[in-house]
């Protein structure tokens, strides 16, 4: 009895170790890029000892991965929430897309994107990240297409939701050096009207106007 009481408390400071290395790796990819992003100011950022970070997380490539798939899930899970709050109806649609294009543009975004662009010369970074985006990639088809309601059985609607994902990471970059807000609400609100006419063919488009949201 005595050890499983010890054991219990030694692993709720464990994940809170972890859980403190991975907000700040992520805090410090987007204040400081990949290469201000060293395990020594990850460590001091999260108030760890530099032995506990090696511990849990042996190499940069180990820690900037791990941080980056727990946001991952994190995020995935608050949308699904955000989600849940909307109301049925035509104008579902055209708010999903909004909260997916916010998902885009936050700082796991902005932290992802460092990442890509280190591993491109890194072969370690490369090795660990490849495989990571592969299943995120996958998460978020399934999580997009969970949020819309819609059926993948359907002929296009895979290549509509993947389309989508495609455009919303692209206005993400587009938007990384200067406020590109104006543009992105254009594009997508020509694009929601056509998403509609893919995923429900008898949506009427008009009934997706944000002007209308409440």
């Amino acid at each position: 009895m005595p050890a499983t009481s010890t054991r219990v408390p030694q692993q709720e400071r464990s994940r809170a170790t972890q859980a403190r290395l991975l907000e700040a790796t992520v805090e410090c990819l987007v204040e400081h890029g990949w290469s201000g992003t060293t395990t020594t100011v990850v460590a001091n950022r999260a108030g760890v000892s530099r032995g506990a970070q090696l511990h849990h997380y042996p190499t940069r490539a180990a820690l900037v991965t791990a941080a980056v798939a727990h946001l991952t899930e994190r995020r995935a899970a608050e949308l699904r929430t955000e989600a849940d709050a909307l109301p049925a109806g035509p104008r579902r649609l055209d708010r999903v897309i909004d909260l997916l294009g916010a998902a885009f543009t936050g700082p796991l975004f902005v932290a992802a994107l460092e990442l890509w662009v280190a591993a491109r010369t890194d072969t370690e970074l490369r090795a660990a990240l490849v495989p990571l985006e592969a299943r995120v990639g996958r998460e978020m088809h399934r999580l997009t297409v969970e949020l819309l309601g819609v059926d993948e059985r359907r002929p296009g609607v895979r290549e509509a939701v993947q389309a989508t994902l495609d455009l919303l990471r692209g206005l993400g970059v587009a938007n990384l050096l200067s406020d590109d807000s104006p543009r992105r609400t254009a594009l997508l609100h020509t694009w929601k009207r056509q998403l509609a006419t893919l995923l429900t063919p008898d949506l009427n488009p008009a009934d997706l106007n944000p002007t209308n949201r409440h």
